[in-house]
């Protein structure tokens, strides 16, 4: 019996430089209207783990340095100022009230942290709610009606402990409103608040509840609508159209769904095939416009930094009702 060699290059796996990449777009993505973001600020020649852009009364892009405890202040003429410090809290996500407060949701030790707020100078702390209740805050959204849902980060893909819980205005309990999830981590709602999001960390999973009420899905109105390749969707925002932007870390990607969860475009850091910026976690909408700041860390020299990207539409509200 003779043995052949292979004559037909068809009977051979392809094997090309973007499936060499340690986050390769997936195949049903590749074909997504792409846009790719541009350096905006370069925070530090450090891979410091930024997180949580939200921009301020004044205009200012605050951020997070999370394994230093830091809140960082980027004035629009390019100032950078540590606004605040607590090495303990390890802030993850920013909200702004609309009184000008700033909520920071910290991790702690990843076993229990704690909301606090502060005033603009960082000064004033409030505990909001307490480390003793146990949570892994991470990031947080105002409603409507001036309170606030949290991701609670914690589980992993087979024990799903976290999940997300509202704080009702002016009150201090906490009610469940996705329970059982693996690692719970961003979090946004509609424009008209009818609509909560949040990612799925630990699963790779997008979630859409239709709202009866805070922290109340309405029948059958709880769904899983996307389920993402690869890791892992970290934190979220929404536009005007209700478009749903999810920063997907390990991959230096913005994916873009629509209402339904549908992804419909997608945004790329510069160098992401070369396997730089990766650690895409977060983004923010600039005031007014259809833009977004997205923050990223790479790991092999290009140290921490912040880009930027036109979006399909202007941000949603930036601020509590209330």
């Amino acid at each position: 019996m003779t043995v052949s060699a292979l004559s037909n290059t068809d009977s051979t796996l392809p094997y090309d430089d973007a499936m060499r990449s340690l986050s390769p777009i997936p195949y049903s993505e590749r074909g997504l209207p792409t846009a790719t973001a541009q350096p905006y600020f370069k925070v530090s020649d450090e891979p410091l783990a930024l997180e949580g852009p939200a921009f301020d009364i004044e205009g200012n892009l605050l951020f997070l340095d999370i394994y230093g405890g830091r809140v960082l202040r980027l004035s629009p003429h390019g100032d950078l100022k540590t606004v605040y410090t607590d090495s303990t809290l390890r802030p993850a996500g920013i909200a702004i009230h609309r009184d000008g407060r700033i909520f920071l949701a910290g991790v702690g030790d990843f076993e229990a942290g704690a909301i606090i707020a502060i005033d603009a100078e960082g000064k004033h702390q409030e505990v909001v709610v307490g480390r003793d209740l146990g949570y892994v805050p991470d990031d947080l959204v105002f409603d409507e009606h001036g309170g606030f849902y949290f991701t609670d980060f914690k589980g992993t893909a087979t024990q799903p402990t976290g999940g997300v819980y509202y704080v009702a205005p002016g009150q201090r309990n906490v009610i469940a409103a996705l329970p059982y999830m693996s690692g719970a981590n961003g979090v946004a709602l509609s424009p008209d608040g009818s609509v909560l999001w949040a990612t799925e960390f630990c699963a790779s999973r997008l979630h859409r509840v239709d709202l009866q009420s805070p922290a109340v899905a309405k029948p059958f109105g709880s769904t899983v609508p996307y389920h993402f390749v690869g890791r892992a969707p970290d934190s979220m925002r929404v536009d005007r159209d209700g478009n749903v932007y999810v920063a997907m870390y390990q991959q230096g990607r913005v994916l873009v769904l629509n209402p339904s969860g549908i992804p419909i475009a997608q945004i790329v850091l510069p160098g992401y095939a070369e396997n730089r910026f990766l650690k895409c976690t977060s983004m923010a909408f600039v005031p007014g416009r259809a833009e977004i700041v997205i923050v990223s860390r790479d790991e092999s020299g290009g140290g921490a930094m912040i880009f930027r990207a036109g979006a399909l539409a202007p941000g949603t509200r930036l601020f509590s009702h209330s």
